[in-house]
């Protein structure tokens, strides 16, 4: 009998694997995409192939750690127009099946499907999607978003695997909690202090004992994802960006807190100009300065009005950058304008 299915769709070391598309030489080798290709300066991870990571390599790692762990990397500058257009065309690729598909970034996606046989569904999607785009994604099965994000763990790379409410108890319940999705370390730290360490722990936990340690709302929730309850909502419209961001890491840090206020109100006109460029508005301004060795903070300022305009960016990001005390060197500034929800036209 057919019934409702979610399925977590995540594309294989997206990144390396479209660069690979671009240059077939570099098939088996060990490739590392961050900043502007050279691990010389400073930048950090965002993908490392599969071989690259056999070498302890992994994202957000400094581009400089990376070339220790492997100076034989081919390491490459990320080219974000060439990741959307390869975005892109799977995302089509997603839109040609009996499917609700919300995009959840570059290389993921949510589906909805009502099918008897979720396995094979999952399948033909693989298959069309490498026919059309010559990359291979792996894909999780399950009863709701958090199952199917799961099981697309579970399931690399290129494969399919089933995480139901039926397999939930067999599958999890002895695992570390920081294996379910919207756990991390610090949280696990604390569920150990109470003496979970396990999914099944957390599964057989009174809610109101985590509701005393965190919180009426989270204490519930935590418990709900030991017991692998979760939405099962799929939204077609897709993942819409929230914010527009950039960042500049710097070969020399920054002492000069004139030059430090420089280079960040060059790079919240660079800001301004995306948001105008996608015909969206800033909310607010947030400004990040990474200071040596490497110790970050924020701060931020809210619009009276929401606005592209870059000298009033710019200014917004100057009033951020006075809450921050410039006594260490600086070695990364960055802008970030968290946007208003686009506008919907009428019969769009």
């Amino acid at each position: 009998m057919a019934r409702r299915f979610v399925l977590h769709l995540d594309l294989d070391e997206f990144i390396a694997a479209v660069e690979r598309l671009r240059r077939p030489e570099l098939q088996g080798k060990p490739i590392v995409v961050g900043g502007d290709g050279d691990p010389s300066k400073r930048g950090v991870v965002s993908t490392a192939s599969y071989e690259a990571r056999a070498f302890g390599i992994r994202s957000a790692m400094p581009l400089r750690t990376a070339y220790k762990r492997n100076p034989d990397a081919i390491f490459l500058p990320v080219d974000s127009r060439a990741y959307l257009a390869a975005s892109s065309e799977v995302m089509d690729t997603l839109r040609t099946f009996d499917a609700e598909v919300e995009v959840a970034g570059w290389d993921e996606a949510f589906l909805a499907v009502t099918t008897e046989d979720p396995e094979t569904f999952a399948k033909r999607i693989q298959e069309r999607v490498l026919e059309r785009t010559r990359l291979w994604c792996t894909i999780g099965i399950g009863d709701n978003r958090l199952q199917a994000k799961l099981a697309s763990g579970f399931g690399k790379p290129r494969g399919v695997f089933v995480l139901t409410s039926d397999r939930w108890d067999e599958s999890m319940h002895g695992l570390a909690t920081t294996e379910l999705w919207g756990i991390g370390s610090k949280t696990a730290a604390k569920l150990a202090q109470l003496g979970i360490r396990t999914v099944g722990q957390l599964a057989a936990t009174d809610e109101g004992a985590l509701a005393e340690r965190f919180g009426p709302s989270t204490g519930p929730w935590l418990a709900s994802l030991g017991r692998g309850e979760g939405s099962a909502s799929v939204h077609p419209e897709g993942w819409t960006a929230k914010g527009r961001s950039r960042e500049h890491t710097f070969q020399r840090d920054l002492t000069d807190p004139d030059e430090v206020g420089a280079e960040v109100a060059r790079t919240a006109r660079e800001v301004a100009r995306d948001l105008r460029r996608d015909d969206r508005l800033a909310a607010r301004v947030v400004v990040k300065v990474r200071f040596a060795p490497f110790f970050t903070s924020t701060h931020g300022v809210t619009f009276a009005e929401p606005t592209a305009d870059a000298d009033l960016v710019a200014e917004a990001a100057a009033r951020a950058l006075e809450r921050f005390d410039l006594d260490r060197p600086v070695r990364l500034v960055g802008v970030r304008a968290e946007m208003t929800p686009p506008v919907v036209q009428d019969g769009a």
